[in-house]
């Protein structure tokens, strides 16, 4: 399970490769007038979304389906506290996870300006610093982080001192999307696997 998650990690760095390929291959038009970065703009968003217009929407990230359960077996078995902590528990760090997540998505301005990286008043070499430092935020931080987690999720727990450049790194070291995978009984693990990820998304 943590394998196809971080193949995310491929997905960023492709998004990234493209927005570079794109500035380098229109600098000559954008430094002519910066008029022309719209260019860039609708090429990477064509690219990444492929003519599929379903693709280019915001969707849920899991359904909550109900399998071989009904809503009544379903309040019965986690009106029990034993069952009904674990629940909690999984949409709990779950949301706490996105709070931190996100939050160092929202400041990646402050971990670009960290490694060099920075915004310029010059419009295409201030995009070209960001398609860069995204890269390096990617291959260093991002990818490394998924993969570490694949190999050694299931034998190793690390707290550490947060350093810029690795905070893509050990946002990228957790279980939230693993547990509630393995926790619930059949009938009900989409569901709870839902509810978890929807308590995520209130930590946006």
């Amino acid at each position: 399970m943590a394998s196809v998650f971080a193949m995310q990690g491929f997905g960023i760095l492709f998004a990234g490769v493209v927005s570079f390929v794109t500035l380098l291959a229109f600098r000559p038009l954008i430094l002519s007038n910066s008029q022309n970065l719209d260019y860039v703009w609708r090429i990477f968003i064509g690219v990444d979304v492929q003519g599929n217009v379903e693709k280019g929407e915001i969707e849920s990230e899991y359904r909550i389906v109900i399998q071989k359960a009904t809503w009544k077996d379903f309040i019965h078995h986690f009106g029990q506290w034993e069952n009904g902590k674990v629940l909690l528990g999984t949409s709990v760090t779950w949301f706490a996870h996105d709070v931190a997540y996100y939050g160092i998505g929202i400041n990646n301005a402050i971990i670009l300006e960290a490694i060099g990286y920075v915004k310029t008043e010059d419009a295409y070499q201030s995009l070209f610093n960001i398609s860069v430092g995204n890269i390096v935020i990617t291959l260093m931080g991002t990818i490394p982080g998924y993969w570490f987690t694949v190999f050694l999720v299931d034998s190793l727990e690390i707290i550490t001192k947060p350093i810029p450049i690795f905070s893509k790194f050990w946002s990228k070291c957790k279980t939230t999307f693993i547990v509630p995978g393995e926790v619930f009984p059949t009938r009900y693990r989409s569901t709870c696997h839902g509810i978890s990820a929807a308590s995520g998304k209130l930590g946006l």
